[in-house]
């Protein structure tokens, strides 16, 4: 299946059957992107993961 980057609007290609919170990378511009809707199929930026320092 592919989709457009919501971020350059390139392909992306995902293998099926696709998952909620499943990670692509967009081949034109790198984004790191996540599955966030299945009914239809849905990509959004993944969220950036922040370091807590230990806190």
């Amino acid at each position: 299946m592919t989709l457009a980057c919501p971020e350059c609007e390139g392909p992306v290609r995902l293998a099926e059957p696709v998952r909620m919170s499943e990670i692509a990378q967009c081949a034109d511009c790198s984004s790191e992107l996540e599955v966030v809707g299945l009914d239809p199929v849905t990509l959004e930026l993944a969220p950036e993961i922040e370091e807590d320092w230990g806190e």
